[in-house]
């Protein structure tokens, strides 16, 4: 137990001591190990990521400026999604999000990204599996369709039929129009509307940052070949001085309730029965 002497600008807690008593002490002895034994802290540890874990257990708070999201912590891997066994390489995966954060589409304008995240959530892992940057021509008279059009292409991509669509602003529009294209191609899909009010570098970073920095997010390789990367090298919670909008459509799938994914199995195998028996 630790008591120091705090000169609080607050007149009523004048005089008062404080008092701090981290998870575990200097030499690494838990301060409740009936609770939270060595196992259960770090397990914890790697679960919030180090700079949650200083200020929440350590009480060491780190200011959220100093974050940032390093690509090189991206753990990349070349297989595809096996549907059979619902597996990628040797995680499980047991859930699947499509989301799409739109904006104009335009060469100049913000981005308008889609976003395939696969998870495995009993080990907690996330996998972005496809980034798809919407883009259509300046003189195309119906870009929202268009997109409308691209981002159902990505959906059928992936044998998938429902997707979030962010309606912040411009985005209000959309999901009706993408019914109406999917409509027009016989396809039925479960469009999902997401309205974000939360300030968007807490939301990239509270969603991002701790599986990042603990190893348990992934990316498929062709993801390097999409300016994702890029976003992530120069995002810091101060503001990009450049685009965020793949960081914050992987931010919004991440957040978003996944649809369950099992595996399909082998198939049917052919049964002979004996029909060697005496009656």
């Amino acid at each position: 137990m630790l008591y120091k002497n705090f000169a609080f600008s607050t007149p009523f807690l004048n005089g008062f001591r404080e008092l701090r008593i981290p998870i575990f002490d200097s030499d690494g002895k838990p301060a409740w190990p009936e609770l939270f034994s060595i196992e259960k802290i770090d397990e914890l540890r790697k679960t919030v990521g180090e700079r949650y874990f200083s200020a929440q257990m350590m009480l060491r708070f780190v200011a959220p400026d100093r974050a940032r999201l390093d690509p090189d912590s991206l753990h990349l891997y070349d297989e595809d999604f096996e549907p059979r066994n619902a597996k990628i390489g040797d995680f499980l995966i047991t859930g699947v999000t499509a989301y799409w954060d739109p904006s104009s589409g335009r060469r100049k304008s913000d981005g308008s990204v889609c976003v395939l995240i696969y998870r495995d959530d009993k080990n907690k892992h996330f996998f972005i599996h496809d980034v798809k940057y919407l883009l259509v021509s300046d003189e195309d008279n119906y870009p929202l369709a268009r997109q409308c059009e691209m981002a159902l292409d990505f959906l059928l991509k992936h044998s998938l039929y429902k997707i979030y669509i962010e309606t912040n602003g411009m985005g209000n529009a959309l999901p009706e129009i993408m019914r109406t294209v999917a409509k027009q191609r016989g396809i039925k899909i479960q469009v999902q509307k997401i309205l974000n009010n939360k300030n968007k570098e807490n939301r990239i970073l509270d969603a991002i940052e701790p599986i990042l920095t603990t190893g348990r997010l992934h990316a498929h390789r062709s993801v390097q070949f999409t300016p994702l990367l890029s976003e992530m090298l120069g995002w810091t919670p101060l503001g990009s001085s450049g685009h965020d909008d793949g960081i914050d459509a992987v931010a919004g799938a991440i957040c978003a309730l996944p649809s369950p994914v099992r595996p399909l199995g082998q198939g049917c195998r052919p049964f002979t029965a004996n029909t060697e028996f005496k009656l």
